[in-house]
């Protein structure tokens, strides 16, 4: 068992979870802010337009579902569900459904849109990954909700593991990718993507501890620099750039040279490594 320092924080019951300790579902339909409604009502029937029967489901994530999306600055989430496996040809659809809505609708700033299968969606392997995804963090927008057919999650060691315990496997990807950028637009967009998926991987280190979840990145930074107050502040300064990010490319540096590969072997360390895919 992994030693852990003092709790520092008083054992009262935690945010997003229920009365029986198990992660809330995130988000509604009600809570979409009213400027980004046309989005979603224009994402919503392009995507029974585009997939027809094969659509089994569709799902809002992030901050639109939860209310606190900002105009201008807050891009479209969507999880798409296919009843059978999804096809080249269906995620150069989805590319271009996602640019036609980000040209046509200002009040976001991209769209995001993740195409998987059914099964593998409920597949054993998937159960505390891309499961827990759809059934705490995805809001139904369309179709049968896989929700019903999963189990319910607490915030865990499990669920840690198998959610983020792979970051030592992206890290060669992530300077690829910092290597090839060429634009201030491609490295801005990659600050706010790494920065987000950073002090997510850090809350989870610590999420078993503290036994609750938010997904709110400031919060989430808090909550980890409790645990290691030496890394807290970078990992405010993550949050920040996650929600306003710059085209610094010393940033990105220190993401895949310094807290990243801390971060990876600490998480291995404390969790173990996420089962191979």
């Amino acid at each position: 068992m992994i030693p852990w320092p003092p709790n520092p924080f008083p054992p009262i019951a935690r945010k997003g979870l229920d009365a029986e300790g198990y992660i809330e579902r995130e988000g509604s339909l009600g809570r979409i802010p009213q400027p980004f409604r046309p989005v979603v009502a224009a994402a919503r029937d392009r995507v029974l337009d585009l997939f027809g029967p094969r659509l089994h489901s569709a799902y809002l994530y992030g901050s639109i579902p939860r209310g606190t999306a900002r105009v201008g600055r807050s891009d479209l989430d969507l999880l798409l569900a296919l009843r059978d496996e999804p096809t080249d040809a269906d995620r150069a659809g989805v590319r271009e459904l996602g640019e036609a809505l980000d040209k046509e609708f200002p009040q976001i700033d991209g769209v995001g849109t993740l195409l998987y299968g059914r099964d593998l969606l409920l597949s054993e392997l998937e159960r505390h990954d891309l499961g827990w995804f759809v059934a705490c963090l995805c809001t139904p927008l369309l179709g049968d909700d896989l929700a019903e057919y999963l189990p319910r999650y607490r915030p865990d060691a499990l669920l840690a593991r198998e959610t983020n315990g792979d970051l030592a496997l992206l890290l060669p990807r992530w300077r690829e990718r910092i290597e090839a950028a060429d634009s201030d637009e491609t490295r801005t967009r990659l600050v706010r993507f790494m920065s987000r998926h950073l002090v997510r991987t850090a809350f989870t280190l610590v999420m078993p501890r503290w036994n609750g979840w938010t997904s709110d990145l400031g919060e989430m930074a808090e909550v980890f620099g409790a645990y290691y107050p030496e890394r807290a502040e970078q990992l405010r300064t993550a949050a920040a750039l996650g929600h306003a990010p710059t085209a610094g490319t010393a940033v990105l540096r220190t993401y895949v040279d310094d807290l990243g590969p801390w971060l990876a072997d600490e998480y291995t360390r404390v969790h173990g490594t996420k089962t191979p895919r």
